[in-house]
């Protein structure tokens, strides 16, 4: 009984790895390459082999440590490149460029 909780656990981990890495891939995907550039984040074509291997490692090689890597692989993409890209593109705060001076209700004028 206890195997097989385990055993259902590590399925869900399992998919929840590989729909983070198709997910991650196919973001990478969508974005400009020159946003990759802009943001100085190595290239389109780099994050797309990484993150299909990734995809492919998960589906096909059940090889905890390569799959752990692809792991760190999708949230370095994810946590860095991902924002980066969205600062550049001009995504990000639904497409609302501010200051870091801008509070709740607007710019904050200094009392004037």
């Amino acid at each position: 009984m206890l195997l097989t909780a385990f055993g259902g656990f590590m399925w869900l981990l399992f998919t929840a790895m590989l729909v983070l890495a198709v997910v991650a891939l196919v973001m990478a995907a969508l974005a400009r390459e020159d946003a990759y550039r802009a943001a100085d984040k190595k290239t389109k074509t780099f994050w797309l082999v990484i993150l299909g291997v990734t995809v492919a490692v998960n589906v096909f090689v059940p090889f905890l440590f390569l799959q752990i890597a692809g792991l760190i692989a999708t949230i370095v993409f994810f946590v860095d490149v991902r924002p980066a890209l969205q600062q550049v593109s001009g995504g990000g705060r639904g497409g609302r460029r501010g200051s870091s001076s801008d509070g709740p209700y607007g710019p904050y004028n200094g009392g004037r």
